[in-house]
């Protein structure tokens, strides 16, 4: 049977994952959003659903209220791993220059809070529990201080979170550049280093290095990189930043970050997902991934148990009085800014002064775009009665980049607007006056564009325009992230008098054509 990649979808960069017993558990970077590290379960390492998120307070995960904090920030390339009863998250809050850890006896929560490591810099934090009680945290070289590129490692106390040792360059890696994400694993009385090398672009690379001690010296594979795809054709580009698994059966997998670019030049707007090859191990007892270190979208799922995933929710009600797990805010939300009780049945968003133009936590709730080709609408009641006052759907890369279709008003008039953010580009490109407080907005996506409609009081579709999805790319906009379909308001400089009402989110995925 075959599988196909990614296996999940949209921003999900920088995979981790461990097993216990029959059952896998992945975490991903969230960066800027929140709630922080969304946690995964499957049982086959193909079909996953999302069960939490690891951050989920903001006293884990401030964001907003430390300072005024820039796109791309936030929570760096978490490490999930198990050991006595516990699950454990390591990982870096950029925002505030500090790695962290936080445990849990279930992986849906509640999480500890952080305990953070003293004298611990750089990005990137790994554990490692070896068998005889030590453990490691690994990471990379601490730019602050200037400290020589490389591996660090030292011993941890797992209770208190204090170091045991020095920090001590153990890898430099094969010569590429950006020598991250390492994790350290134990087998046959070898200390491999699995790490990330050339940046998260398209000359992503994953090498492998092992010792007899886990201070090294470590000796590089000498067919390193073990996984590129760096100067091919193939659709799945910039792999990298991998981690390893055994299955239940005794084979070996890796889950590894990649983009899908379209275009040419090449360009990428659905951010750095989750995808998984096999790995196979040589006589000498180095590793090798993929198809003679390469990865695919179609793959042999060998002996993967594989089965029907779960149906696509189209739609999403607002019926319950909590967000489903696939929805974010950007950065630490106002708690007034939305409600699932105000309203029974709907998602109240009430404007604040703050646009999404702004550094700052807007009134947004948003999810990933995990299809190339697929549609979004809603309904949305609105009656602004102030000057600036407007709410509507975005496709937001970040402050700095994104689209719109908002009513607002207007020298007292009502009006749909489809309007353009690109860097320091800002325009309205088009407005029709709209008296009615409901409509149906919507915006249709494909490989190269967006296109922005509404559907008036009599049933009529009207197109505002479109937008290119390659100004909405990490290639133009910059960053780490991807593109989310959100619903916002805002008070342009002041809070909102009255609240935008969502009754419905849908989300459909064009069947014939990719994901």
């Amino acid at each position: 049977m075959k599988y196909l990649n990614p296996v999940i979808s949209g921003f999900h960069p920088d995979p981790s994952i461990c097993r216990v017993g029959k059952d896998y558990y992945l975490v991903t970077s969230s960066f800027e959003y929140f709630p922080g590290i969304p946690i995964f379960h499957s049982t086959n390492l193909v079909n996953w659903e999302q069960i939490g998120h690891v951050l989920t307070r903001e006293s884990q995960l401030p964001l907003t209220r430390i300072h005024k904090m820039g796109p791309s920030q936030g929570i760096f390339a978490p490490t999930i791993r198990y050991q006595d009863g516990r699950f454990y998250v390591i990982t870096t809050n950029i925002s505030t220059s500090k790695n962290f850890y936080v445990f849990a006896e279930h992986p849906e929560g509640p999480w500890s809070e952080p305990i953070f490591i003293e004298g611990w810099g750089g990005i990137d934090p790994s554990l490692f529990f070896d068998e005889d009680g030590r453990v490691f945290i690994t990471g990379t070289s601490d730019f602050r201080v200037g400290e020589p590129i490389g591996i660090y490692q030292a011993e941890l106390d797992i209770e208190s979170g204090k170091l045991l040792t020095e920090r001590r360059l153990i890898w430099k890696g094969t010569g590429g550049s950006s020598p991250e994400g390492p994790h350290l694993y134990k087998m046959n009385r070898w200390y491999y280093l699995l790490i990330a090398e050339g940046g998260t672009e398209y000359g992503h690379m994953v090498t492998i290095a092992r010792s007899r001690s886990p201070y090294g010296p470590f000796e590089g594979n000498p067919n390193n990189p073990i996984l590129s795809n760096r100067s091919t054709d193939k659709p799945i580009q910039a792999i990298g930043h991998a981690d390893l698994v055994q299955a239940v059966d005794g084979s070996w997998w890796s889950v590894f970050l990649g983009i899908r670019p379209v275009g040419y030049p090449k360009r990428h707007h659905l951010g750095r997902e989750t995808n998984l090859v096999s790995v196979y191990w040589t006589e000498g007892g180095w590793p090798i991934m993929g198809e003679d270190g390469q990865a695919d979208v179609e793959n042999d799922a060998k002996s993967l148990p594989l089965g029907l995933s779960k149906p696509w929710q189209e739609k999403e009600d607002f019926d319950t009085t909590s967000l489903p797990l696939e929805w974010n805010f950007y950065r630490n939300p106002t708690p007034t800014s939305w409600s699932l009780t105000e309203r029974s049945g709907w998602l109240t968003i009430r404007g604040q002064s703050c646009t999404l133009n702004d550094t700052d936590s807007p009134a947004f709730v948003g999810r990933r775009q995990q299809h190339l080709n697929c549609e979004i609408s809603t309904l949305m009641e609105f009656s602004p009665i102030v000057e600036g006052e407007e709410a509507g759907l975005t496709v937001f890369m970040n402050e700095n980049f994104h689209y719109e279709i908002a009513k607002t008003l207007k020298k007292g008039k009502s009006l749909i607007q489809f309007r353009r953010r690109i860097g320091s580009m800002w325009k309205v490109e088009a407005e029709v006056e709209y008296d009615s407080p409901r409509v149906i907005l919507g915006i249709k996506a494909d490989d190269f564009s967006f296109t922005f409609s509404f559907i008036s009081s009599n049933g009529e579709k009207v197109i505002l325009g479109k937008g290119e999805s390659s100004m909405l790319s990490t290639e133009v906009a910059g960053g780490f992230t991807g593109l989310f379909f959100g619903m916002y308001a805002t008070g342009n400089g002041k809070e909102s008098t009255v609240p935008a009402h969502f009754d419905y989110f849908s989300y459909r995925p064009d069947k014939g054509f990719k994901t």
